[in-house]
């Protein structure tokens, strides 16, 4: 089980068919008929006052709702992909802020699904809900190791692009409109040597400044947006 805060994430959770098993509502908030909307057959609909609503809630634009749900399965066998997918893989991402971003970024740019591999953080994470703004419940999201990430990816035909800063290209040169995959590493470590060893091709993302690395959400959304843009942005 799992606790949700805001009426946009309990809605996108609804819609991407999670079971809200209780739904908290505070009535000098939101009328309970309103609350009501957000429910399921099975949902459990609690009144409760001010006071309880300020302990219960760590946000402060709930809108008045905090649900608790279920949580789901999320292994790569569950993944469904189409002929030319594209897929975001981070490696061993640690900050709940960071993955929330990079969740958000993958629902914009209509990524097919976000792997994580080794994962340092759970997607249930108040702080990856609220980051990523309800979008951990928009995307199809896996978790597994890199070894059987690589595996997987594999089987299936799909190429490997390890952002990488060493032996590699920059990563507009890529032809992303093939079944791709796209690796990132952390900040700190990068990625471990499983994914740089099975690359089609290692990407690099080239900066003019002083440092080498930009925070991970946005190296991860300026490699994504450039894939959308090779096979076409519908409007």
């Amino acid at each position: 089980m799992f606790v949700i805060e805001g009426k946009k994430e309990i809605g996108l959770a609804r819609d991407a068919g999670y079971a809200l098993e209780t739904l908290f509502f505070c009535e000098a908030i939101i009328p309970a008929a309103e609350a009501a909307e957000y429910t399921q057959p099975q949902t459990l609909l609690i009144p409760v006052s001010e006071e309880v609503f300020e302990k219960i809630a760590v946000r402060e634009s709930t809108g008045g709702l905090v649900a608790i749900a279920k949580q789901k399965p999320h292994g790569l066998d569950r993944l469904q992909l189409g002929k030319q997918p594209l897929l975001l893989i981070v490696e061993a991402v640690e900050k709940p802020g960071n993955l929330g971003a990079i969740l958000r970024t993958a629902d914009a740019a209509g990524v097919d699904a976000v792997i994580i591999c080794d994962p340092q953080t759970d997607f249930y994470n108040p702080n990856v809900v609220r980051s990523s703004v309800g979008c951990v419940f928009t995307k199809q999201i896996a978790a597994a190791t890199s070894e059987e990430t690589i595996a997987w990816l594999r089987k299936n035909n799909i190429a490997i692009y390890c952002t990488y800063l060493q032996a590699s290209r920059p990563y507009h040169e890529i032809d992303f409109t093939q079944p791709s995959a796209i690796i990132m590493g952390t900040e700190a470590t990068g990625l471990s040597d499983a994914w740089v060893k099975n690359s089609n091709a290692n990407i690099i993302i080239p900066m003019q400044g002083k440092i080498d690395s930009m925070n991970v959400s946005t190296a991860a959304a300026v490699v994504v947006f450039e894939a959308r843009r090779q096979r076409g942005f519908a409007f």
